[in-house]
């Protein structure tokens, strides 16, 4: 079983344009609202790639419905704490013309103490019969930047293995509590590092800096440059796919739900990374949240090429 936790979820507003204009009119040529947030991204894509997911996090009542029938139709278990607070809502703009998504994405609604004590037990106790553990997104307003760190030291002892995936000040607190493996982007990877990173060497040695601190495994997407993975002994770099884009939404959390369904079959560095890539490029072939398709991602599984660096 996988755990993945979802602190801030929200309602996805995704819309089509053919070429975005600032401050000008923008005929919407297609909108759909999708059930989202990273943690619940990422456990419906490991349902989609053969995986047994679960996800837990903080849930509206009022628009629990949209989150439960996604859920139900991947088959992903969950079990969420509950509030009655709005869920929050991400426009996302997709254009056309050149294949980019502009966000603009609501911080949530502030959570208090009680609640995150709340979480925190749940966490745990889900940890116990879990493989995996992955912490990913943002976390609501009032939430210690540190709380992602306190449930990677809460569930210590445990068998489950700790995956972060996050930014900014949690990402950085949460790294000193060691997790198993962590994935940033190139910008992200900058901040953690202090510098900037150009090639691919510079990546590299910058992830080889993080796993120094104790960190097992990066995993570093590149965007349009591809992606790179380390550990203490191996680093690999995989080019960009040549796909047909129809959304960047979610590619992130496509990579880490590859990444640990290979990991949790057993698999290796190189195999599991081809298994991230593979994911995230079929993530990018879908339209709006809908997960990975199975067919894509075996068919592009075969076409990833890695190098060793």
């Amino acid at each position: 079983m996988i755990t993945t936790v979802c602190l801030n979820p929200s309602i996805d507003h995704m819309i089509a344009v053919d070429s975005l204009v600032c401050g000008g009119l923008n005929r919407v040529r297609d909108s759909r609202y999708d059930a989202g947030g990273k943690g619940l991204n990422v456990a419906v894509a490991i349902s989609a790639l053969g995986g047994e997911a679960e996800c837990v996090g903080f849930m509206d009542r009022e628009n629990a419905r949209l989150f439960e029938t996604r859920l139900r139709k991947s088959g992903t278990a969950y079990d969420f704490i509950w509030r009655d607070v709005p869920t929050r809502t991400n426009l996302k703009v997709f254009d056309r013309s050149c294949g980019v998504v502009t966000e603009f994405n609501e911080s949530g609604r502030a959570v208090g103490e009680e609640e995150l004590a709340r979480m925190t037990e749940l966490i745990v106790h889900r940890a116990r019969h879990a493989d995996v553990l992955v912490l990913s997104g943002s976390m609501p307003p009032a939430c210690p930047a540190d709380y992602y760190a306190r449930v990677l030291r809460a569930v210590v002892g445990e068998s489950c293995r700790c995956v972060l995936d996050a930014d900014g000040a949690p990402l950085a607190e949460g790294i000193a509590a060691r997790p198993w493996l962590i994935k940033p982007n190139r910008a992200e990877l900058e901040t953690l590092t202090g510098r900037s990173l150009r090639g691919v060497a510079d990546v590299r040695d910058a992830a080889r800096e993080i796993i120094a601190r104790g960190v097992a495994v990066v995993a570093v997407s590149l965007g349009a440059d591809g992606a790179i993975i380390a550990d203490a002994d191996e680093a690999f770099f995989a080019p960009r796919l040549d796909i047909d884009v129809h959304s960047t939404v979610g590619a992130g959390d496509a990579m880490v739900a590859g990444l640990v369904c290979g990991f949790s079959a057993g698999k290796g560095l190189r195999e599991a990374f081809c298994m991230g890539v593979a994911a995230a490029s079929a993530m990018c072939m879908t339209e709006g949240s809908e997960p990975p398709g199975r067919e894509n991602f075996e068919t592009l599984l075969q076409t990833v090429q890695t190098e060793r660096i």
